[in-house]
């Protein structure tokens, strides 16, 4: 099948990257994920700290961006520094099979956080939707063993909502949107993170003040 003509097509471009400007300019003005960011990061920070950990998890593309993001952590994400402990519950094909043969593809990221999960450690699930189901079951598992549980999300979808500590809602309900926004608020996390920990700065200040203030 050929490609559109060539006005459809930066037609197409143009409205797909404004599409997407827009709904950054509406996370940019929404005081809500902004505080909620900020929350996440400074306990992650606190988490690492005290010799926790951070967990990522979700489905498709939000596995993805699970992946993805846990190599930030293991890795590096702006400047050199140690490795900090993240894991993403997608990546282990042996036990997310095994857990979805044996138990059900709903458990397959609960039952890897009853095994690896601690109090204090961090648990972000991701989901465009919300409503997840086996997001929604390892959030729960978390919280029952005194993780900090994160929502991941999209504006609509109340499932995770309802049983995470903190939820960073992208305000739109397309799902490319959402994804593009997760890896922008993931990043940003990153960032705080790094300047807290490595940083002798105002950075740092301000994350001990946010850690206080919760």
């Amino acid at each position: 099948m050929p490609v559109k003509q060539d006005g459809e097509v930066r037609a197409l471009i143009q409205d797909r990257i404004q599409r997407s400007i827009d709904v950054k300019l509406a996370l940019l003005h929404d005081a809500g994920v902004c505080e909620a960011t900020t929350r996440v990061a400074a306990r992650i920070v606190e988490s690492l700290e005290a010799g926790g950990k951070v967990f990522f998890f979700g489905n498709g593309g939000s596995a993805a961006d699970a992946q993805h993001l846990a190599a930030e952590f293991t890795g590096r994400y702006l400047r050199e520094r140690r490795a900090l402990p993240a894991l993403a519950l997608t990546a282990n094909s042996s036990s997310v099979t095994a857990i979805g043969n044996d138990y059900g593809f709903d458990l397959v990221f609960a039952r890897q956080l009853e095994a690896l999960g601690a109090e204090g450690d961090v648990a972000i699930g991701i989901s465009t939707s919300g409503n997840s189901v086996n997001v929604i079951r390892a959030l729960g598992v978390a919280k029952s063993k005194g993780l900090f549980a994160v929502a991941l999300t999209g504006a609509s979808g109340v499932g995770m909502r309802n049983v995470a500590d903190c939820t960073i809602p992208v305000p739109s309900d397309e799902t490319p949107r959402i994804q593009e926004c997760h890896i922008l608020i993931g990043h940003i996390i990153c960032e705080i993170v790094e300047q807290a920990l490595f940083e002798d700065s105002l950075t740092t200040v301000a994350c001990e003040t946010i850690r206080n203030a919760y």
